[in-house]
């Protein structure tokens, strides 16, 4: 009997201890919760600091690298979308290699010790080729995208099973231990909701029941959604989301900034854009002065469109003016900006994620923001706004005065000292320079070229009476489609005059290139505003069979809108003018439809494919002509470009990987084109005999082609008396915030990127030198001491700091009421 009680006390000992076990580990559990101050992290209220990278928009090899840098940029999450028609671009045909590969992108993340913010779609836009959803899902019968619609909302749930299935199997989401704290479903639908109506609100409610379904255990968001349902949390996009989101739709749900866009997406024809690193922290430091709790730059790393990914007219060069640019290198000052900010916001991290917001006004347009934890009276942080767009203002708050730059904000994390003003740069700045590559140009590596054939009416895949649409004939695995038909004349017809006819062609988008009689006479398009155009020239015809061979064009698909599966594109009329029977419709002749080009089909990008043609030596300025040549890869590890400034429209392929769309003839404005350079990842390139091919449409000169070697070499700094040191200069212990130096100065620190020294000092001046970093003037006043001093301080080093000191310069002439600036430009280079 007392053996018995002895196991039974034994095993309910055991069974505690089990018990207790579980009870242990569900403690120990990863878990992502909010409340209406921030996202709750394993318990820990968090500021959260993200930037988007798209995976297929750079390559495997660079992905360590653009995360890592981000992390130095202060970052502590990355995101992306998930392309649908990337990964199935044929129903039921998956693909998750190359720069699809998704888990090894967010694997790599969380390698770095970052967080991941995914955002599913399945409709992304991001000027993304059909805003990411495959073509065949418009093929689906009786199908209508993002609404109420159940075919779609059967494939819907299907791709997003997948992708959540996908991610699961490798314990990626926070609740498993990895390292997704975030995702999304549906994007920015407000947009187009109205056009559904009833329909729409069902849509929005479904998506969200749907995804929380998926029990993924960790939030869901839903940007530009106001009406997100619970416990969906609606997030704002845009460029100023601390004056224009609204809030949270519910007072438990945390303000969340999905898109601070960092610059605009260009399309071609485009003029460039541009947004300061002042513009871009005033509105971070706004953001998070108003309760904003986690912001995401869109884009931190532009990256490529390569191949066909971009969407309509969408240039091939994505997001350049990012903090990390096209190439992934560091744009200054908007990189190092940004990383002083986020060090600014660390400090405040207390009192923001804890504290109670007061406001008050200061001055004329001036407001204070101060965060004050009511348990203890040393957790402070202010933030000090002036708003006013003209002037600098000085203002008083706690009893004491400040200085503050038109429209900036200074950070304040103890209420007392200034750590960071948003429009003060401290960071150095830098040039971007492309380097005609001396071996391209001279290693007698010849010029080939191959003429893609006309496609006539006989030569026709298949022939209708009408001109068909574009889209449905090409599928999208081709941007070409050839409309021919043929014209018979008589004397009758022709006007006994010597006088030319004009032939006029209708289209819905994008672009044509018109033959008559095999020759070449025109091209028009349209552009990312209005697509439809016409083409209207003289032409001569003859007595006879006359052959009219028209090329047809898309430039991406339509990333946005309603109804997207009935967007339609392609010629649509075809008029001759001229005759003396009048004007003549050739819109329901007999159409002969070919999808594609030859040059395609054969793969002639290829090596393999580049011997199913002859090649005969090159000339120029032909068009719908294929070129190609062999050359080596410039010595180094720098960035890889080609200026394709000679040439019209097409496409480019290097060792038989497309780099994307160029259409240099497409003048912005300006009367420059967008983009005139175009990247070739390192990745794509072996050392020797590396095949290039271009597709040229409408005529060029393939020996302008030039291939560069791109770099940012060139840096320098600008830093004025009156700015604050350095906010590394502060740490915060437990409760306090104390400088490391006493009476620290403002500082220049220049740093040559990738372990290069500085090898000469450009321009150097203390005083009020003009310009901007590359291109800098001496202003009326300088000290002719800072030169030696710079110099000495920095020649032969990888980094170098130089205090702002008006006694470590020498005498100036400056009159007292110039505020003296220490201006440096220095060229790095090889040790």
């Amino acid at each position: 009997m007392v053996l018995r009680r002895q196991e039974l006390l034994l095993k309910l000992l055991c069974l505690s201890l089990v018990v207790g076990s579980v009870l242990a580990d569900e403690k120990k559990k990863p878990s992502i919760t909010y409340d209406g101050r921030s996202l709750i992290i394993n318990g820990r209220r968090e500021l959260v600091f993200s930037g988007s990278i798209h995976y297929p928009r750079s390559t495997p090899q660079q992905w360590p690298q653009l995360i890592e840098k981000a992390k130095q940029g202060g970052l502590n999450a990355i995101e992306t979308y998930v392309f649908w028609n990337a990964h199935e671009p044929v129903e039921g045909q998956l693909n998750f290699n190359g720069n699809y590969d998704l888990v090894k992108f967010i694997k790599l993340v969380q390698d770095a010790g970052l967080w991941a913010i995914v955002r599913l779609g399945p409709f992304v836009q991001g000027e993304w080729n059909h805003g990411g959803l495959p073509y065949w899902l418009r093929e689906v019968h009786n199908i209508t995208f993002r609404t109420d619609n159940e075919p779609f909302k059967h494939y819907m749930k299907k791709y997003t099973e997948m992708i959540i299935d996908l991610l699961k199997k490798e314990n990626l989401f926070a609740s498993q231990g990895g390292p997704i704290i975030v995702a999304q479903i549906e994007n920015e639908y407000n947009n187009i909701q109205m056009a559904f109506k009833s329909e729409g609100a069902s849509y929005v409610q479904w998506a969200a029941k749907m995804a929380v379904a998926m029990d993924v255990g960790v939030p869901w968001v839903m940007c530009k959604q106001w009406d997100a349902p619970d416990p969906v949390i609606n997030a704002c996009n845009g460029r100023n989301c601390g004056d224009t989101f609204t809030g949270p739709n519910k007072p438990y749900k945390p303000s969340v900034w999905t898109e601070n866009w960092t610059a605009q997406y260009r399309v071609f024809g485009d003029p460039p854009s541009q947004r300061t690193a002042e513009d871009l922290a005033y509105a971070v430091a706004r953001w998070f002065s108003v309760n904003g709790t986690l912001v995401n730059y869109y884009m931190y790393h532009g990256g490529t469109n390569f191949g066909r990914n971009a969407a309509s007219f969408v240039q091939t060069r994505y997001y350049d003016e990012a903090p990390l640019d096209e190439y992934g290198m560091m744009k200054e000052p908007k990189w190092g900006h940004l990383r002083d900010l986020h060090t600014a916001l660390r400090l405040c991290r207390k009192p923001l994620l804890f504290g109670e917001p007061t406001r008050q006004t200061i001055g004329s347009r001036l407001e204070a923001i101060v965060y004050r934890v009511p348990e203890s009276s040393d957790l402070c942080a202010a933030f000090l706004r002036n708003n006013d767009t003209k002037r600098d203002k000085n203002a008083k708050f706690n009893g004491q005065k400040y200085y503050i730059p038109r429209r900036s904000i200074s950070i304040l994390p103890d209420c007392k000292n200034v750590v960071l003003n948003t429009a003060q740069v401290v960071s150095q700045h830098n040039n971007r320079d492309f380097i005609p590559s001396d071996e391209f140009q001279k290693n007698n590596k010849e010029w080939k070229m191959w003429r893609e054939p006309i496609v006539k009416v006989n030569d026709a895949d298949f022939k209708f009476h009408s001109c068909l649409e574009h889209y449905n004939m090409t599928k999208d695995t081709t941007d070409y489609l050839w409309y021919s038909t043929n014209l018979y004349l008589d004397d009758e017809d022709l006007p006994l005059k010597k006088t030319r006819q004009v032939i006029k062609v209708f289209s819905l988008g994008h672009a044509v290139h018109v033959f008559v009689n095999d020759r070449y006479i025109g091209s028009e398009q349209g552009d990312k505003i209005e697509k439809s155009f016409s083409f209207k020239t003289a032409v001569e015809l003859k007595q006879g069979v006359n052959d009219i061979s028209l090329l047809a064009m898309t430039v991406g698909l339509p990333d946005s809108g309603a109804l997207l599966e009935r967007k339609i594109a392609g010629i649509h009329q075809v008029r001759i003018q001229g005759l003396n029977t009048g004007t003549l419709d050739l819109s329901l002749n007999d159409w002969g439809h070919k999808v594609g080009l030859e040059g395609e089909k054969l793969r002639v990008y290829t090596q393999g494919g580049s011997h199913r043609v002859d090649w005969s030596a090159a000339s120029g300025n032909v068009a719908l002509v294929w070129y190609k040549r062999y050359f080596d890869a410039p010595s180094g590890d720098e960035p890889v470009a080609l200026n394709m400034g000679g040439m019209g429209k097409g496409m480019v392929w290097v060792n038989g990987k497309s780099i994307g769309r160029y259409w240099v003839s497409f003048l912005s404005p300006l009367g420059k084109p967008s983009q005139s350079e175009y990247h070739i990842p390192r990745e794509f390139l072996k050392p020797t005999e590396n095949l290039l091919v271009v597709l040229e449409e409408s005529g060029g000169n393939p020996e302008e082609i030039q291939l560069l070697a791109v770099s940012r070499d060139k840096i320098c700094s600008v830093i004025s008396d009156n700015y604050p040191a350095s906010v590394n200069n502060w740490k915060r212990h437990e409760d306090d915030i104390h400088p490391i130096e006493e009476n620290a100065k403002p500082s220049a620190v220049l740093e040559c990127p990738d372990d290069k020294v500085i090898q000469s000092i450009e321009f150097a001046s203390y005083g009020n030198a003009g310009g901007l970093c590359g291109n800098y003037t001496m202003g009326t006043c300088n000290s002719p001491g800072v030169q030696s001093v710079v110099e000495k301080a920095c020649l032969g080093q990888t980094s170098c700091t130089i205090q702002v000191r008006s006694d470590a310069f020498g005498s100036d002439n400056c009159p007292s009421d110039v505020t003296k600036t220490l201006t440096v430009q220095a060229k790095c280079g090889s040790k």
